[in-house]
């Protein structure tokens, strides 16, 4: 496997190692030890499988107690995948990093505890399947503004064009007024 620093700090993607042939391809999308030598590690106790249109916006999700690490993976299709910095401690609080992930491309993106997450959906059917360190906890989720200027994140959406929001989505906090880690 291969690891690739984004340019928040703890936020990597892991490139696996795939094995491909006339029948197909093979592919580990975890192994407990490869990735603890990474530095990701769970324990992990919960898969989620998300299924998207085009242009389906999810998030910024993040809670502020049982936080969660996810490691996130597009099974079908492609997304446009958000992590933004909501550790207060941090030099970089408030900023974003943003990478596209394709199936064909196999890649992971590893989002530590600390940090919203949210995604946009490039293609119909889209699938992402993530695993996380933690339950979710409904009454401790919160969802930063996918549009807060303060933030300033760049979708990649036309001139004028809407995403596709579920009405939490469509009522996130902005940046200076969300609930933080410390």
């Amino acid at each position: 496997m291969n690891i690739v620093p984004l340019t928040l700090r703890d936020v990597r993607v892991v490139e696996p190692r795939v094995y491909s042939d006339n029948r197909g391809a093979f592919l580990e999308t975890w192994n407990e030890q490869a990735y603890a030598d990474l530095g990701i590690s769970g324990p992990f106790v919960q898969d989620n499988l998300s299924v998207s249109c085009k242009n389906t916006l999810r998030g910024l999700h993040y809670q502020v107690q049982q936080a969660q690490g996810k490691l996130v993976r597009v099974v079908r299709g492609a997304i446009y995948d958000v992590v933004v910095d909501l550790r207060r401690s941090s030099p970089q609080f408030g900023q974003w990093t943003a990478i596209t992930l394709r199936a064909e491309e196999q890649r992971a993106l590893w989002v530590p505890a600390g940090f919203a997450h949210g995604f946009l959906a490039l293609a119909d059917d889209t699938w992402v399947q993530y695993k996380v360190t933690d339950y979710w906890a409904p009454a401790h989720e919160r969802t930063l503004a996918w549009n807060d200027p303060t933030v300033g994140v760049s979708w990649p959406l036309a001139q004028g064009e809407v995403p596709l929001l579920s009405a939490k989505d469509a009522v996130g906090a902005a940046l200076l007024k969300a609930d933080h880690y410390p």
